[in-house]
């Protein structure tokens, strides 16, 4: 299996019930898709009781892979369809990945799981 070696993970972090805006935005920007994982908040803005006791606020996170070419334009639209220069709405980050394998593409007029194709 060939790895690929140019592509770069995009990290967001939303309140619960944002998730689609950042995959939306993101799909919009040239992103193929996104991996949504469920998490709880722990930050300063974080620190929320009711009734007295203590609230931890549930997060979504979001994984993204992308070529290196499109992590700029991604991220801009990451940030600008969730919100995410305004305090408390979420924090998106890059990292850099070393080898990916397993990104499969399906062409755009393929009809069956045998057209597919693994980089």
């Amino acid at each position: 299996m060939k790895l690929q070696t140019n592509q770069d993970l995009i990290v967001t972090i939303v309140n619960k019930g944002w998730s689609e805006r950042v995959i939306k935005s993101s799909k919009a920007a040239g992103a193929e898709g996104g991996t949504i994982l469920f998490a709880r908040g722990t930050g300063v803005r974080e620190k929320t009781s009711f009734l007295g006791i203590s609230v931890e606020p549930e997060k979504e996170m979001i994984l993204t892979i992308v070529p290196n070419s499109l992590t700029e334009k991604v991220l801009q639209a990451i940030v600008d369809g969730a919100g995410l220069e305004k305090p408390g709405a979420g924090i998106a980050f890059v990292l850099p990945l070393k080898a990916v394998a397993g990104i499969c593409h399906l062409p755009p007029k393929a009809m069956s799981i045998d057209e597919v194709v693994c980089d």
